[in-house]
């Protein structure tokens, strides 16, 4: 018999030795003869591995029938993993709903926003709204943490699996339409109420009950911006209420062990900080590959970093689902090689493995898991890679982590990602908005606020991320790319700190009912700067228009606003149309870009920004990154030559040195060891 865990034991077990990184990987028993299971965990163990996450798609294989259950298999890959020295991170095997549950309650699928049922035969085909599938999900959940909450090799727990992939927060069934109305009632109390809020007034869409509102989908025209925005609302607490549902039982039968998920890249369906609000770990999954691919980079960019991924992007989540646990971040798959589901799938260079570790650890993740042990012959994921081949050779990722494994040894202990002075703001509601009404189809939230992060860390500044519900204190500097809807508390927070603040356009642009302040825009934000927009225009790609700012001047498309005010002027537009109208205002405290700065613009104000906040930074680093983590600093280097690594004269190299190949990592402290 094993002796069970302290409560505080647990926990405390599921904690990296302070400061330190630890190594994990996805694995699959229930792919593998079970003769592979002994020399799988034997060779985690001699690769250096710590944990190892299973289960998360085991849910047809422990009840292949309605209430009959096969534990014995699952039992046995917790007892050989776990005795072989590995940590389980066990995951509830809800994204993946058997067939005879399909069969038995086809109303637990999910409905497309043409109003097609998503059928069984890959992942993800539920519906968040459904009142069975939701009672299902709790069975098996409970069902699990029962027989393994216990359990002494099950260190943590994975609720579900990422959380909106393939498009999937949003379903228009008849489950989801009740499950709005009743929230709708909730909201607004009256429907009278709710009328007042979308403006129904306009095209004659007054409703009479709650009852007689439909979902925002296949309308012949675009619906009222504020039905959409609370239809993104409303998806976005069926998450959270999904998920804290499975927490709870989890946290009932298993006490002590932290509960994470694992977030995607790049997506604001939801809100992850209220998701957050319910886990102990926040956790996401790297594909930086198909990351380049899919994101939003420029065609001559995307060729230069095709085989090392956009530099900015790990980082950006990183230290947002830092943000999102509390402090506390994971990386639940990180990818080792090739991919599969983008739409070009190319190798990363040799050393980008390493390199996407070493990244994650200087920007406060404490374990990094791979995806996957083994590259499976068949399904769906054929191309995709492991750190083994099918056959059980060593791949290339496996030889990376290998050389990982070893640098951690030569490592202080105790060293954590620090608060940073810099903070962006990511509000959710806000990328609701302009989702909703984005006035402009180029119009991309989550693109924009990437740039001006990218632009931070090309001057080799550290960035925290925030929400509106954050605390401000200790922050020189807050960037909000796009504050669409502020919030009066956060104002009044941000108000009595010390931090200075630059908003982007569109800030403060609409009221929580999604309509145009009373006052005009930026609504509350006007007690900062003293400023109103009066117009704006969204430009096609294809035109231009100059920006003066400075001795300069900068070409700019994508977005314009017309200001009018009495704050000092720091740029203006040049151009044929209303020339000397301002592109960016401010004053002691505040300052506001009227447009979409790109490029040499972009780089030009965030430094001058940095300057004005009194944050210290370098000059632009090109395609070399830097971070920090307590002590230690870290270098890595996208680019295609060696680079110069900014450190101090009396810097002492832990890894590397101070000429820095490309595709590869230096890892220093200042003033000694």
């Amino acid at each position: 018999m094993h002796k069970p865990l302290t409560k505080q034991n647990r926990f405390d077990a599921a904690r990296p030795e302070a400061g330190m990184l630890e190594l994990g990987v996805c694995y699959y028993p229930e792919q593998w003869p079970r003769e592979k299971w002994d020399e799988d965990a034997r060779r985690m163990v001699e690769l250096g591995l710590a944990w190892v996450r299973i289960g998360e798609f085991s849910w047809s294989q422990i009840e292949p029938q309605a209430g009959v259950f096969h534990w014995e298999w699952l039992d046995e890959a917790i007892e050989v993993l776990g005795c072989a020295g590995l940590k389980v991170i066990l995951g509830t095997p809800t994204a993946a709903p058997p067939k005879w549950l399909v069969d038995r309650y086809p109303d637990i699928l999910p409905v497309d926003a043409r109003g097609v049922v998503r059928k069984f035969g890959a992942r993800r085909h539920y519906c968040f709204s459904s009142r069975r599938y939701r009672l299902e999900a709790a069975r098996i959940t409970e069902a699990m943490a029962r027989r393994y909450g216990e359990n002494p090799f099950v260190h943590a727990w994975q609720t579900d699996n990422e959380y909106g992939d393939h498009d999937t927060i949003h379903s228009y069934s008849d489950e989801a339409k009740l499950a709005f109305r009743q929230w709708l009632a909730a909201r607004y109390g009256t429907v009278e109420a709710m009328n007042r809020a979308w403006g129904t007034t306009f095209w004659s869409m007054h409703y009479n009950t709650f009852d007689e509102v439909d979902l925002p989908n296949n309308l012949v025209e675009e619906p009222t911006p504020t039905h959409l925005v609370d239809y993104f609302r409303f998806s976005s607490d069926q998450v959270k209420t999904f998920n804290k549902a499975q927490v709870d039982l989890i946290r009932q039968h298993s006490p002590g062990r932290p509960v994470t998920h694992n977030f995607m890249s790049q997506n604001t369906d939801f809100d992850h900080y209220k998701v957050g609000e319910d886990i102990d770990i926040a956790s996401w999954d790297v594909y930086p590959m198909g990351g380049l691919i899919n994101g939003r980079l420029g065609a001559e960019e995307k060729a230069r970093y095709l085989r090392v991924g956009d530099p900015d992007q790990p980082a950006f989540n990183h230290d947002l689902y830092r943000a999102v646990g509390r402090g506390r971040v994971w990386v639940m798959e990180q990818q080792p090689g090739p991919v599969n589901w983008a739409a070009h799938n190319q190798s990363p260079a040799d050393g980008m493995v390493r390199l996407w570790t070493w990244l994650a650890y200087a920007h406060g993740v404490d374990m990094v898991s791979y995806f996957r042990w083994r590259q499976a012959p068949f399904a769906q994921e054929q191309f995709h890679a492991g750190l083994l081949l099918p056959n059980s050779e060593v791949d290339q990722g496996y030889l990376e982590v290998a050389q990982v494994a070893e640098e951690m040894a030569w490592l202080p202990k105790g060293e954590v990602r620090e608060k940073a002075d810099v903070a962006i703001l990511l509000d959710y509601e806000s990328r609701f908005a302009t989702s909703a009404l984005p006035q402009g189809r180029g119009y991309a939230a989550s693109a924009i606020a990437l740039d001006w992060y990218s632009a931070v860390a090309r001057l080799g500044v550290d960035v925290d991320f925030i929400g509106q519900h954050s605390d401000l204190s200790g922050y020189g500097l807050v960037l909000a790319p796009d504050l669409v809807i502020p919030d009066a508390a956060f104002l009044a927070r941000l108000k009595v700190s010390k931090a200075k603040v630059l908003f982007g356009p569109r800030s403060g642009s609409k009221t929580h009912d999604m309509h145009i302040p009373a006052d005009l825009p930026p609504g509350p934000l006007a007690e900062l700067l003293d400023f109103r927009v009066t117009r704006v225009e969204s430009l096609p790609d294809y035109h231009s228009e100059p920006v003066l700012y400075g001795n300069a001047s900068h070409p700019v498309t994508g977005w314009r606003e017309l200001i009018r005010t009495n704050e000092t002027v720091l740029a203006t537009f040049e151009g044929e149309h209303r020339p000397g109208s301002p592109a960016v205002i401010g004053n002691d405290r505040a300052r506001y870009v009227g447009t979409l700065p790109r490029g040499e613009f972009l780089a030009k104000l965030m430094g001058d920004t940095l300057g004005w906040a009194g944050v210290g930074s370098l000059p632009d680093l090109g395609d070399v990154r830097i971070a920090r983590r307590g002590r230690l600093r870290f270098a890595f280097n996208y680019g295609s030559t060696p680079a110069a690594v900014p450190a101090g004269a009396e810097a002492t190299f832990l890894v590397g040195d101070r000429q820095l190949a490309p595709v590869d990592v230096a890892i220093w402290t200042e003033g000694g060891r």
